[in-house]
């Protein structure tokens, strides 16, 4: 019998186990209810024995079993009887004298001691393990709570390589030496060199920094441990060290491979930070610093990570020896951005007209993912438009319902509401055309989209910018009153609209005093501190110094001069295009969108295009 199969089988199949339950109880009443003994004193059966009244017996050390002859049943069904056995010397010679046949009765039967002994165990370990399995349905695991969640692609199920990374060619570069170790290390060994034990990808959120892993491991054709960090800590206290414990274990047993902790930061956070310590994460960060400074690079387990906030990190973890190779994933240039799309619109019939290098312009600061959604949805708007080929009218409108989100058209604006927001969009219009060199003017809209956006003014950048001057940050400031100001040149007050536009505007201006030491005030002074590196910051992002009331209120009155200074500007520009301004706004409610081609005709010429030469 094998016991482990039959528990198995038992513990997958609950109507096995109720019919051994049944069985275990039922079985010897059956048997007890076939033989159905009567129990006599021994001086009776000692008496029938005598009397010749006793047909057969067994004998064991501590009962007799024995069947009475047919003439004294005296019409009982059965002529079974049992007795206790008693020390009588006498006994097996007057049985021999009656002629009474005598066998002798084992203790116990196998039959027996299975139902006894072993029936019971196994019914117990199948109940066990049928509970432990709905449990581990609701628990994910209880029983394995410590064990590493890690997934594992083996070499053969990886189908990723750096021809499906695109944009990052700096990256690729900095991480062709883990290949190569991964595939030859003696390359590096013989004259005593070793590669980083560890690699830490930084970078905003979409960059693609999970896919470079994958790409690494996929190239050097390696096994692949893919687990977040926040998968590492639980309720349980000792769980996460376990957990880490048990990943380096698995890894080296499959070594060369590449173990890639995403979401770093979950796990690494920096130790005895913050009012609450949270003592769990802490000793699974230890857990992983002592795993991460107890193996050997030359073991072939490269660790791999990826976080977006860097700054948060523990010390210890980015020391050499751990975390000891930093390479920044940022935000892809317009070649690079060119790259990628054409990489996710591989699948996707393009049309003629759909020009990705376009789209690549207009789509400055958009991260990997930004493009491959850009992708989509043109690919699903062309779907619903019943077109065979992806346009690049399809391509624009991607990029606008990504910018500022879904048009709503059922969306209905009062008569005196769409005015408004008509002659607010062609004043922020006009303040860029009047701005040389500034990003180009490409779409206006009084379309509402997204959540809050009664309308909207689409600029495509000329280019990549990594450095803006003063007079830049203070003309893109001016762009953004442009449409409060116009507000208050035709309707002599303001709306709510302008709300997100004062508050770009003030952070603009803002960090012209506090970061940039743009304030002739306050002097050639930061007093901002540990801010994210540029291609890590979210828009609007500020961190507050150190300083004091006094130096407070000086700074927000640099920030108040430099708004009222540039809402003067724009003020005196737009008075002058009042007309221009009122002509552009009617256009704009009789046609609802305007080209930054037809906005510029109107201005200098006075007529609009025909809109078949128009941009979109």
């Amino acid at each position: 019998m094998d016991l482990n199969r039959l528990i198995k089988k038992a513990s997958s199949k609950p109507w096995i186990m109720m019919a051994l339950v049944g069985a275990f109880f039922l079985i010897p009443s059956l048997i007890a209810s076939r033989q159905n003994p009567s129990t006599i004193a021994y001086s009776d059966f000692k008496t029938a024995v005598l009397a010749g009244e006793v047909e057969s017996v067994s004998v064991s050390r501590t009962f007799i079993h024995g069947q009475m002859t047919s003439r004294a049943r005296k019409g009982a069904k059965s002529g079974a009887f049992e007795t206790l056995r008693v020390d009588d010397d006498d006994l097996f010679r007057d049985l021999k004298k009656q002629g009474v046949k005598v066998t002798g009765l084992p203790e116990s039967t196998f039959l027996a001691e299975a139902f006894a002994w072993i029936l019971p165990i196994l019914i117990v370990f199948a109940i066990l393990r049928f509970a432990s399995q709905r449990m581990g349905q609701r628990q994910s695991g209880f029983m394995t709570i410590g064990r590493s969640k890690a997934r594992i692609y083996m070499e053969k199920e990886i189908e990723v390589s750096f021809n499906d990374v695109a944009g990052v060619e700096e990256v690729k570069e900095e991480l062709v030496e883990v290949i190569e170790f991964l595939q030859a290390p003696e390359k590096f060994t013989r004259i005593g060199g070793h590669i980083p034990k560890g690699v830490l990808l930084i970078g905003p959120p979409g960059t693609g920094k999970t896919l470079l892993a994958k790409a690494v491991a996929g190239e050097a054709g390696v096994p692949f441990f893919s687990i977040s960090g926040s998968e590492f800590v639980e309720l349980f206290v000792g769980v996460g060290a376990s957990r880490v414990r048990d990943l380096f274990v698995q890894a080296k047993s499959k070594a060369p491979c590449i173990i890639f902790i995403d979401e770093l930061d979950a796990l690494g956070k920096a130790r005895g930070i913050g009012p609450a310590v949270h003592e769990e994460r802490e000793q699974t960060l230890n857990q992983l610093l002592v795993e991460m400074d107890g193996f050997d690079s030359r073991d072939g387990v490269i660790l791999i990570g990826a976080t977006n906030r860097p700054e948060i990190l523990d010390p210890a973890l980015l020391r050499a020896g751990r975390f000891d190779r930093h390479v920044v994933v940022g935000r892809p240039y317009k070649a690079g951005r060119l790259e990628i799309l054409k990489v996710h619109a591989r699948g996707v019939t393009l049309g003629p007209d759909a020009d990705l290098e376009v789209i690549a312009a207009m789509t400055v600061g958009f991260v990997g993912a930004d493009l491959a959604n850009i992708i989509n949805e043109a690919a699903l708007l062309t779907v619903r438009r019943e077109k065979e080929m992806v346009g690049l009218p399809e391509l624009q409108e991607a990029v606008e319902r990504i910018v500022g989100g879904l048009e709503k058209k059922n969306r209905v604006l009062n008569p005196m509401e769409k005015d408004r927001v008509a002659h607010h969009e062609i004043g922020h219009a006009l303040m860029a055309m009047s701005i040389p060199s500034f990003d180009t003017i490409q779409k206006i809209s009084i379309i509402p989209r997204g959540i809050a956006a009664l309308g909207y003014t689409l600029q495509l950048p000329t280019e990549d910018r990594f450095l803006m001057t003063r007079s830049e940050l203070e003309n893109k400031i001016a762009v953004f009153l442009g449409g409060r100001v116009a507000e208050e040149l035709i309707y002599r007050e303001t709306s709510t609209g302008a709300r997100d536009d004062l508050l770009k505007a003030t952070d603009i201006a803002r960090s012209m005093v506090k970061a940039y030491g743009m304030s002739d005030k306050l002097g050639q002074i930061s007093f901002e501190r540990d801010r994210r590196p540029m291609d890590l910051e979210a828009p609007g992002s500020s961190s507050s110094g150190e300083y004091g009331a006094e130096t407070a209120r000086e700074i927000d009155s640099e920030v108040r001069r430099i708004l009222e200074e540039q809402h003067t500007r724009v003020t005196e520009t737009l008075r002058v295009k009042t007309d221009l301004l009122r002509q552009g706004a009617r256009l704009l409610l009789e046609k609802e969108t305007l080209t930054g081609m037809e906005l510029q005709a109107l201005a200098t010429d006075g007529v609009l295009p025909s809109r078949a030469h128009s941009a979109i």
